[in-house]
């Protein structure tokens, strides 16, 4: 007779704490994001022409024509625009966010997630965090062309890279607001639309491409209290970027525009990531 074998003990399954799975599964979704990206180049690669083509034509265009602060010089103008294209670049790709999410939807991969055992909220948090990526590699090519079309800072490079850390915190918590709109409609084109016609009026009601200080007294207010606007005065200041003359509205915004950017932003990421998650679950169920 043959004795059999001890049974091997196998050490207990340690059990991560929800935050930490939650943690490590939005990470893996966020892999699987980039991944696709990384495979389907022409993702990224469309996504850096529009905001180029702004730079170039705004730039060679409307450049010495209009007058920003006491000046219609086009290097003022340059240097007062570029805050505003990068802004307008970080809330743009919502309409990516949406359509990304509208299309897994569509094509029935949130249900496979869903059958994972993994946290609810981590398939929205990673897509968000690659779209995050994605947007910061947009602006290192697209500060490479502005500089090439003669953009300069005129401040330390603390306060130039809290300038961009501002544009990316924007562009995440506006990427929240296009995770919703992807959960809500059906289909990736009604994505796409639904995330760009609301940002129209948004990024060009504002202080992005022209002084607010000479907007009727209504689209003014409306344009100093913008969250859009915020931000791109925070980078006009953090960059060195004002031009001689100007003259700082009175809304509390624009005094106070770091601030006012962080508050915008955060308020947008938390009430836009509830609703969202809110959806998911709701939409999964």
């Amino acid at each position: 007779m043959t004795a059999a074998a001890p049974t091997p003990e196998f050490a207990p399954r340690v059990r991560r704490g929800a935050i930490a799975q939650s943690v490590m599964d939005s990470l893996v979704v966020a892999r699987r994001n980039l991944i696709r990206m990384i495979r389907i180049p022409e993702m990224v690669i469309f996504g850096l022409i529009q905001p180029i083509m702004f730079v170039v034509l705004f730039t060679y265009v409307f450049g010495g024509s209009i007058k920003v602060g006491a000046t219609i010089s086009p290097q003022a103008y340059r240097e007062f625009l570029m805050a505003g294209i990068f802004a307008q670049t970080v809330t743009f790709a919502t309409a990516g966010a949406g359509a990304g999410i509208a299309d897994d939807m569509h094509k029935g991969l949130i249900d496979r997630f869903r059958s994972l055992p993994m946290a609810r909220g981590a398939v929205l948090t990673g897509r968000t965090i690659a779209d995050l990526v994605q947007t910061t590699l947009t602006l290192v090519v697209l500060a490479g062309v502005a500089l090439i079309v003669g953009w300069r800072t005129h401040d330390n490079i603390g306060k130039v890279l809290l300038g961009f850390l501002l544009l990316l915190l924007l562009g995440y918590a506006f990427s929240w607001i296009g995770a919703l709109i992807g959960l809500i409609v059906r289909t990736p084109e009604a994505a796409t639309s639904g995330g760009l016609i609301w940002l129209f009026p948004l990024t060009f009601i504002s202080n992005a491409f022209v002084d607010a200080n000479q907007m009727p007294t209504f689209l003014r207010h409306i344009a100093e209290w913008n969250p859009f606007s915020a931000t791109v005065q925070a980078c006009r200041e953090l960059f060195g970027n004002l031009p001689p003359g100007f003259v700082t509205p009175d809304a509390w915004p624009m005094r106070h525009p770091i601030l006012a950017s962080v508050l915008w932003s955060v308020v947008i990421l938390l009430v836009f990531r509830t609703l969202a998650v809110r959806k998911y679950r709701s939409a999964t169920a």
